[in-house]
């Protein structure tokens, strides 16, 4: 469990009955995004309470009513994805700069823009997001966000999600060291190792990182790597 001086409420009024847990606002977020969390890590005390604040403690009855069970994992979890999580102004500043900063790099890396095929630099995401007044909820999926702000930015920025196709082949003496970092950066469709010790690789990375893989490739193989285009995928 977290500490207490951690933890902030989370509540949930259903049938008339109110309904708290104390939790961690970050990882109360992951479950509300859907990641898997053992509640054990979330909270601050295994009690469900109808008011945390003085101690008093929801009634097995009202349990019942609302959730048709006393599992406390259960419960928990319910009300943390269906209820309000209260945070500090200090808290949520933080939690909505994180997220802005993540939607932010999710575009840059994988779009570009389609009338000059190069993605956007970061700065100009966020003067356009600023521009748009988009509204950063911290607890709301990644994906989810992404999709509300490309939403609101395609007024004024244009943008196109794609992905590149390439096939890159790896000299022997760089073959073994360059699989790792090049399987780390992208998503590897095919591979063949040839009978003179080169590596042969067909991948997919995002449009907007084309320029980033081509430095990792050449470092890796002091500039004796190819890599050839093969398609676009939108």
């Amino acid at each position: 469990m977290i500490p207490l001086e951690k933890a902030v409420v989370a509540r949930l009024e259903s049938y008339g009955e109110h309904f708290e847990i104390l939790v961690d606002p970050d990882e109360a977020a992951r479950i509300r995004q859907g990641e898997k969390t053992e509640i054990e890590d979330v909270v601050a005390a295994l009690n469900i309470f109808s008011n945390a604040s003085r101690g008093t403690r929801a009634s097995e009855e009202s349990l019942l009513k609302v959730f048709k069970t006393t599992d406390f994992p259960a419960i928990a979890r319910k009300i943390i994805e269906k209820g309000e999580i209260h945070l500090t102004a200090e808290q949520r500043r933080h939690m909505m700069e994180e997220k802005r900063r993540q939607v932010i790099t999710f575009i840059a890396r994988n779009s570009v823009n389609p009338q000059t095929g190069h993605p956007h630099p970061p700065q100009r995401i966020e003067m356009a997001m600023e521009e748009a007044r988009v509204n950063i909820d911290p607890f709301k999926h990644l994906d989810e966000m992404v999709k509300e702000t490309v939403k609101a930015l395609r007024p004024i920025l244009p943008i196109r999600f794609e992905e590149l196709r390439l096939a890159i082949k790896i000299p022997p003496d760089f073959a073994a060291r360059a699989y790792g970092d090049i399987a780390a950066a992208s998503t590897m469709e095919k591979d063949e190792w040839q009978k003179d010790g080169s590596w042969i690789c067909v991948v997919r990375i995002p449009a907007g990182i084309q320029g980033e893989f081509y430095d990792v490739i050449n470092k890796v193989t002091k500039g004796e790597g190819v890599v050839k285009i093969l398609n676009q995928i939108y």
